[in-house]
């Protein structure tokens, strides 16, 4: 009976949370399978720490944090690997995908993408987390170990180039 209390609230904190959390790996992978297994990775490693803890889910910063040192250990691997061998890609699509990526292929998404994988890691990481992510400049503070002021400045900051390279992007198409 217990474990199925707590399945149901692994499931539900899942539901609300896949979405956000496929668009922060996202940032910090190469592919849509790399984003993939980086959540598979960090929910595995989530779900031994959160034994300790009575089981229940994670909270989101803790979620969003331990998905960051994922994707660097992913990072590492995916560098070593490379240096070893060719990289060959898998290119495949799959009806039973948990997750919404149908934004993944639209062309003003892919100009979005180009331009937020263009920042600077700290404001990519800190507009990732507040926009997709949900969370409160508190929250990112306690996730990336800064001052809420500095997870709101580097925010504006992001919203701002972005809104240039928009602006510029925008007097190109339609100018």
């Amino acid at each position: 009976m217990l474990c199925n209390i707590h399945a149901e609230a692994w499931k539900g904190w899942l539901s609300e949370n896949s979405a956000r959390l496929y668009a922060y790996a996202r940032q910090r992978a190469a592919s849509r399978e790399d984003a993939e297994d980086m959540i598979q990775d960090a929910l595995v490693r989530l779900w031994h720490y959160q034994q300790e803890r009575n089981n229940a889910p994670p909270d989101l910063p803790l979620a969003y944090s331990v998905l960051k040192f994922v994707a660097m250990d992913h990072g590492k691997k995916h560098s070593r690997k490379k240096r070893k061998e060719d990289a060959v890609v898998y290119l495949h699509d799959r009806d039973d995908h948990w997750l919404d990526t149908s934004m993944e292929d639209d062309e003003e998404a892919a100009f979005l993408r180009c331009a937020v994988d263009a920042l600077g890691d700290k404001l990519r990481e800190v507009l990732t987390l507040k926009i997709w992510g949900g969370l409160t400049f508190q929250e990112i503070a306690k996730s990336m170990a800064i001052s809420p002021n500095t997870a709101a400045s580097r925010y504006r900051y992001a919203l701002e180039q972005l809104q240039r390279k928009l602006d510029t992007n925008h007097g190109e198409r339609h100018g």
